[in-house]
């Protein structure tokens, strides 16, 4: 399928957004994660936790039937419903500081219309540099693709069980708590994450959705605290929705400069896929 002239025509649009590094969100977010508080002024602010700052404050009135913010403005008026945050890519340079400004420039980079096996699809790549004292702090690249409402079934494709062998794992109980209070730090709208009659009725999952971003920084977290070693390259990339509540593990296993790593459902599915480099 080729993708569309108009839709190519918005490719290389930039916003820019500016923000400082708050101490009280990344103590929200410790809380969050069920620790206690102990960051303060000065420190460097832990990796993908940039997520919780340069947030968009649409008014509800701009927002979509999933409560996403409703395209057209900034992101392309794709025809496409449904909504997922596919996957993503980090390049580290720079510790974000708290306490200190800083800038991202978002890009659209790439839109590609394809058709799959459950009819068609859209993906964008978007791509956010962050700076800080007027030098890089990090480059991601950041994967949306856009599906058609569920037809009949509701049942969704999953991932094939193809876990390896562990070095290192760590069981997760999700919890509504949770999942409302990562959606509040992210301003993230999106229903699926606790509009449980919409999430099933609307989006064919069989329960709330845990967040992939959520998940891709639990993976990491548990790098970082196997390996102590500063982060130079991430990504990850979703296979299958973790839902209903369901418990999961965060596993990985290390190699000479990095760590492979994963998320398993309690079925054994792979949610999610990820590397890190050191």
């Amino acid at each position: 399928m080729d993708t569309s002239r108009k839709l190519l025509e918005w490719i290389d649009k930039t916003t820019e957004a500016e923000d400082t590094i708050r101490l009280q969100p990344a103590n929200f977010m410790e809380a969050t994660l069920n620790r206690l508080p102990k960051l303060k002024e000065g420190d460097n602010l832990p990796p993908l936790w940039h997520w919780i700052y340069f947030l968009e404050a649409k008014p509800e009135s701009d927002l979509g039937r999933d409560a996403h913010p409703k395209k057209g403005d900034f992101l392309p008026p794709i025809h496409l419903p449904r909504r997922m945050w596919a996957g993503g890519r980090f390049t580290f340079y720079n510790d974000l500081v708290i306490g200190e400004k800083a800038k991202k420039i978002t890009t659209i980079k790439k839109i590609v219309e394809k058709e799959g096996s459950a009819g068609p699809l859209c993906f964008i790549t978007l791509e956010h540099k962050i700076y800080s004292k007027d030098e890089i702090s990090m480059i991601e690249e950041q994967d949306l693709v856009y599906l058609q409402d569920q037809q009949g079934s509701k049942s969704l494709p999953l991932a094939q069980n193809n876990v390896e062998k562990a070095d290192f794992s760590q069981e997760i109980h999700p919890s509504a708590i949770l999942l409302f209070r990562y959606s509040a730090l992210t301003f993230n709208g999106h229903r699926i994450h606790y509009d449980l009659n919409y999430a099933k009725n609307v989006e064919g999952y069989d329960g709330l959705v845990f967040h992939g971003p959520l998940t891709a920084t639990l993976l990491l977290d548990l790098a970082l605290k196997e390996r102590k070693q500063p982060i130079k390259k991430y990504s990850f990339r979703g296979t299958a929705p973790l839902s209903n509540l369901d418990c999961f593990w965060i596993e990985g296993k290390s190699e000479d400069n990095a760590a492979i790593l994963w998320a398993r459902r309690k079925d054994g599915l792979v949610a999610m896929k990820a590397k890190a480099d050191f």
